[in-house]
């Protein structure tokens, strides 16, 4: 059997994989990835990165989680569960013993007495697990110390060059002292050392920064490999922050080249460093040196795309000539661009190797995904960005990225038609808006199969398709006269024509009290037609997606219904969508069928926010409901998350919305308060002074037992106030809204 990790140059490209597992420290506070993600106490995990093809996985075997007080209070009860159970999956583990982190809480990166302590626990560790081989004593030095001592965001909060200087040193220091300690144990052991590989380009006013900055990028990997002398670039830039020149001379001394060097890549790597600091928003300008200017990422300013991570691997091998491996592949950002993504580091991968480069493998990096580091896990805000696995559940789900991980480990060719599509870094709407270039930001036409959708007139069909556009989703939006859902010959007609891979029906009879007197027409928009998609669907093999409401529930639990609720619905339309329901998932039990209530948007001027805020912004009384109790649902959140649930090929019963149950009145009161607008002239009233037609639940709310995966009404209304489209002028008469009534197409 060929060993996980070859020593040699490897026959093929590996694939590798990453647990999350960043422990910093801000102030006093841990942010612990491991507990956040949930696998310190979840089993099975394991068995899921097996089912992946991975050949190896970078593991945390934390210095500040086993041994926070001291060697002499470790505890080694989760390394002794888990690291068997891996090697019996025969999971090559890459041991990494401080990520991001700074020792445990007597430790600093500024002290000397972080690199002994270090040693001393890898040699414990390497004493207790004598089998492990590979080894990452610390994850990026560099990034770490920029992090800890030069942006002042980590502890211990440094902030100039002399403090940054000292972290890095103090942990290459670690690292050499660290594998030293190992090798006493098992000389066989092997250095894996990663850091973050951009490259920075600017205007000619910022060249000498961007020199500067091009020349940092390697210092972590040129101290391991005793390549700084006074020959280095930056020896006086080391000996200016405070260096003695014997420090440097010990790296020389005790060389320790890593075996593979690690490169990780984000779309955040490449930087672009501006003078002209008018040209971009003011929060952006720093100082550097005295001089003003915007150090922002080069994908959202230049014309050209970025060339991505091919070059910076050319680059690594010619400066180093060791072996290299990607060690972290993600980006934040929709389904259909973390697989995009991924799979363009993957050909760029092959694609160097055909040229000589000795390059390992590639590693999805956050296999269970990632908390809050859209704030550089600088704050605690559940921020969460999924990766083969959504852990929002309690059971991890799987995402697209997992088919797509098992067919790039078995050789296969990835056949998901979303791939068909560039991803927004290679897009014009990438820019930043008045930027030069710019004028390339117009839309560009997805290649591939597209997403079929219906309801052409209606809300939520038209928000589909503006955000599939946005998203580089190919689709098409069909009316009625393109395709009638209800007419099994129309529907043929449509999947023969288009070949999508997926149908979204966002049509559907949303007149909920007509619908007591127009009850045929009801149900064949909203149960037969859904029914005819679903049996076309089923036997084209075409993921379908529909919608149903939260009035198939009676409102008499007087809490949120979960999925697992029997329906019972009280009036036509509810009948109407429970009936859809049921033959949609008895036809196509692939089908996904999702339930949500309660829409508002920035795109339409009929929703009830909109509505509510441009009455009480015109100093007009505004009546609402004050005894019936919504989910509130915001339509690109709902949309967007759709999107990802289809790419995935989620099924079944799903509920959608921001959370939050609330009245109508409510609703009105928090969007109000949101928005800093008067709402003393809103006056809540019962519903029953709308003279219904069709009899409402009381209490409709939506809550998931399956995961919560829309944010919260209070961000939602955030981002609404600032994406809002501009209402035409409101009419004289004052406006009652009870809530209850659906908009268009849905």
């Amino acid at each position: 059997m060929k060993p996980a990790i070859e020593y040699g140059r490897a026959e093929k490209l590996a694939l590798w994989g990453g647990v999350e597992c960043t422990l910093n420290r801000v102030g006093e506070r841990y942010f612990d990835q491991v507990e956040r993600n949930g696998h310190e106490r979840r089993p099975g995990d394991i068995e899921r990165f097996a089912a992946l093809g991975i050949k190896a996985i970078r593991y945390p075997v934390l210095w500040e989680r086993v041994a926070l007080d001291g060697i002499g209070a470790a505890d080694w009860g989760w390394p002794d569960r888990q690291l068997p159970a891996l090697r019996e999956a025969r999971i090559e583990v890459i041991a990494g013993l401080v990520h991001h982190g700074s020792g445990p809480r007597h430790s600093s990166l500024l002290e000397p007495t972080f690199a002994t302590g270090l040693a001393e626990y890898a040699g414990a560790v390497a004493a207790r697990y004598p089998w492990l081989e590979y080894y990452t004593p610390v994850n990026e030095p560099l990034t770490t110390a920029r992090f800890c001592g030069l942006y002042g965001w980590w502890y211990p909060h440094g902030a100039n060059d002399a403090q940054f200087v000292r972290a890095l040193l103090n942990q290459c220091r670690a690292v050499v002292l660290s594998m030293r300690a190992i090798r006493l144990v098992n000389p066989r052991a092997k250095l894996v050392q990663p850091d973050d590989l951009g490259k920075t380009c600017g205007t000619e006013p910022m060249a000498a920064l961007a020199t500067f900055y091009n020349e940092r990028r390697w210092l972590a990997w040129d101290l391991l490999c005793g390549m700084v002398d006074p020959d280095h670039a930056l020896w006086r830039y080391l000996i200016h922050s405070g260096i003695d020149a014997s420090e440097l001379d010990w790296f020389r001394v005790n060389r320790c080249p890593p075996d593979i060097i690690g490169v990780n890549y984000y779309v955040t790597s490449e930087r672009w460093v501006d003078h002209r600091t008018e040209r971009y928003p003011p929060h952006l300008a720093g100082l550097v040196d005295g001089q003003a200017c915007v150090d922002i990422e080069t994908v959202r300013v230049r014309a050209t795309p970025i060339a991505g991570i091919g070059p910076l691997l050319e680059e690594a091998w010619e400066r180093y000539r060791l072996p290299l491996a990607v060690t972290e592949a993600h980006i934040d950002a929709h389904r259909e661009d973390q697989l995009r993504w991924l799979l363009e580091i993957w050909r760029a991968g092959e694609e160097v190797r055909a040229k000589g480069v000795d390059l390992r493998a590639i590693t999805s990096w956050s296999l269970l995904g990632s908390f809050d580091w859209n704030s550089l896990v600088t704050r605690s805000e559940g921020y969460y960005e999924s990766g083969a696995f959504d852990v929002r559940f309690a059971v991890p789900r799987p995402t697209a990225l997992a088919p797509l991980l098992r067919q790039l480990g078995s050789g296969r060719t990835p056949d998901h038609p979303v791939l068909a599509g560039d991803g927004w870094w290679r897009r014009g709407s990438r820019l930043l808006a008045g930027l030069a270039g710019a004028e390339i930001a117009g839309h560009i036409h997805a290649a591939g199969a597209p997403i079929l959708i219906s309801g052409a007139s209606g809300t939520l069909g038209r928000a589909f398709a503006r955000i599939c556009a946005q998203r580089n989703l190919s689709h098409r939006l069909l009316s009625r006269r393109d395709m009638d859902i209800a007419d099994p010959v129309s529907v043929a007609a449509a999947i023969a024509r288009y070949r999508p891979w997926a149908i979204v029906n966002a049509s559907g009879y949303v007149r909920i009290d007509d619908a007591e007197h127009n009850v045929q027409r009801c149900f064949r928009e909203n149960a037969h037609g859904p029914a005819m998609l679903a049996c076309a669907c089923a036997r084209e093999g075409v993921h379908l997606t529909t919608f149903s409401s939260d009035l198939v529930f009676d409102g008499r639990r007087g809490a949120p219904y979960v999925e697992t609720d029997a329906m019972a619905p009280i009036n036509m339309y509810g009948r109407s969508k429970a009936r859809g329901e049921s033959a949609v998932l008895e036809a196509c039990p692939k089908a996904l069928v999702v339930r949500t209530s309660a829409f508002f948007g920035p795109w339409d001027q009929h929703n009830f926010v909109v509505r509510a805020l441009g009455t009480l912004e015109a100093g007009r009384p505004f009546y609402a409901a004050d005894d019936v109790t919504v989910s509130p649902t915001y339509v690109p959140d709902l949309v967007n998350t759709c999107l990802d649930l289809i790419i995935d090929g989620e099924r079944g019963v799903w509920h959608l919305t921001n959370g939050d149950p609330l009245t109508w009145a409510g609703l009105a009161a928090r969007a109000a308060a949101r928005a800093g607008v008067d709402s003393s002239r809103l006056e809540p009233r019962p519903a029953a002074d709308c003279r219904y037609i069709a009899a409402r639940p009381r209490y409709s709310a939506l809550v998931s037992n399956r995961a919560i995966l829309l944010p919260t009404l209070d961000s939602a209304l955030g981002r609404f106030l600032q994406e809002r489209e501009p209402a035409p002028p409101t009419p004289v008469t004052s406006a009652f809204w009870s809530g209850t009534a659906r908009p268009a197409a849905h």
